[in-house]
């Protein structure tokens, strides 16, 4: 099964003491290459800083846009990996793995078997 493991983190303040020990890039390739060899992840991107964003909402057939997230909240979404576990115990174990579940949170979310885009 596939699951999408949202990596949550703070981008509105200094860093505190923890965050000041938070993991570096180096940490991610080391987490990227010991499970992208044992075949577990299907994707993955950092994403920009959410002054980046723009939400789209269509009401009553008029596209409307917001620049920024949403949703205001105290951790936003900062990064993504798709994952294929054969258990939500396994998809657990490798979301506590991710360099970022030290200082931030990380969202296990199952997808939807038979919809969307087959992989290529």
């Amino acid at each position: 099964m596939q699951y999408l493991l949202m990596i949550y983190q703070r981008e509105d303040e200094a860093p505190s003491e923890a965050e000041v020990a938070a993991p570096t890039r180096e940490d991610y390739e080391r987490f990227n290459q010991r499970y992208g060899a044992t075949g577990a992840l299907r994707g993955g991107a950092e994403l920009q800083p959410t002054s980046t964003a723009t939400t789209v909402r269509v009401r009553s057939g008029e596209v409307l846009l917001t620049d920024g997230p949403f949703a205001e909240t105290k951790e936003q979404l900062a990064g993504y990996y798709v994952v294929d576990c054969d258990s939500l115990d396994d998809a657990i174990e490798l979301a506590a793995a991710i360099p970022g579940a030290s200082h931030g949170t990380i969202e296990i979310r199952p997808q939807v078997e038979g919809v969307g885009p087959s992989p290529s």
